[in-house]
């Protein structure tokens, strides 16, 4: 296990020492939560052009309660593991550029990364069938977001990867949530009718 602290620690201020001062104000507007709302404005308008404006709302709904169970459950791994964040941590923050706003206490795991894989797997199921290239634009949107949480120093890798890990299994649960309320309360055949 130590060795593998050591591991995160040391791919951690590569990939925070690649940053550039000219870059800096770029990944703090990325790892801000509002920068993205173009975006999920884009699909939500994919959303209602794919299902019509009763699933977009129920898939809506999902969607906050994807971002909830995923900021929650990073909070609750947060206070049991206690493991600093990498601007806190003795013997790295020396090392390491520090650009973020602020710095938390804690930071395993991220909750950044969970929310983005979820919605990356939540979301691409919902419309891969409609956008053949969706999973290719998110994954992209996800992994700039979670490389950015590295670049202004407040996660390490393993933070990153444990919130994907989690963020594709909340994300695919909430799909097969979403799979059966359509079976429920919508009639499957008429599932790209947008009087449904």
């Amino acid at each position: 296990m130590e060795q593998l602290v050591e591991l995160d620690h040391e791919i951690f201020l590569f990939l925070n020492n690649l940053g550039n001062p000219a870059w800096d104000d770029f990944w703090n507007f990325i790892t801000n939560k509002f920068a993205s709302i173009p975006f999920y404005i884009l699909l939500v308008f994919f959303l209602y052009r794919a299902l019509g404006w009763k699933k977009t709302l129920l898939s809506l709904v999902l969607v906050a309660a994807v971002i909830t169970c995923t900021d929650q459950l990073s909070n609750l791994f947060k206070h049991f593991f206690e493991r600093p964040r990498p601007c806190r941590q003795e013997g790295v923050m020396e090392y390491a550029r520090f650009v973020a706003v602020r710095c938390g206490r804690y930071g395993y795991f991220s909750a950044h990364a969970a929310s983005s894989a979820a919605l990356v797997v939540f979301l691409g199921m919902i419309l891969k069938t409609y956008w053949k290239h969706i999973f290719g634009v998110l994954i992209a949107w996800g992994l700039l977001v979670s490389y950015s949480r590295i670049y202004i120093g407040v996660h390490y890798p393993g933070d990153i990867l444990t919130g994907w890990i989690i963020g594709i299994g909340i994300g695919y649960t909430f799909y097969l949530l979403f799979g059966f309320l359509l079976k429920k309360y919508f009639n499957p055949s008429v599932s790209g009718d947008k009087t449904a």
